[in-house]
């Protein structure tokens, strides 16, 4: 889903964008929410009801982890990078994990 069809997608879903709006914390930039609104549409459909929760928390792990570099178990972050999958996030933060600084350090 590229911005255009978020969007248009968007326009023709009025009530369930209204939702997904309320899915939205207040500390997010306008970048980071509109990055994991688009994960959030993507997969909704995925999701029932009772258990939007978990595709909320699902995005919250995906943003985290893009954009403030938080880490998580491998099977986590596999199964939100294929959620995520044709999101694009411009100008995303790279991360180096401690173990890769250390590595570096020591390595001089």
């Amino acid at each position: 889903m590229a911005n255009m069809d978020v969007e248009e997608f968007i326009q023709q879903n009025r009530a369930l964008a209204d939702q997904v709006e309320t899915f939205r914390g207040y500390w997010e930039s306008e970048k980071h929410w509109q990055a994991r609104r688009e994960f959030v549409l993507r997969n909704i459909s995925d999701f029932e009801d009772p258990h939007l929760d978990q595709l909320v928390s699902l995005s919250m792990v995906w943003a985290n982890n893009v954009f403030l570099g938080c880490q998580y178990s491998t099977e986590l972050l596999d199964k939100v990078k294929d959620m995520a999958e044709g999101v694009v996030v411009e100008d995303a933060p790279v991360f180096k994990t401690r173990g890769e600084i250390m590595k570096k350090q020591q390595g001089q």
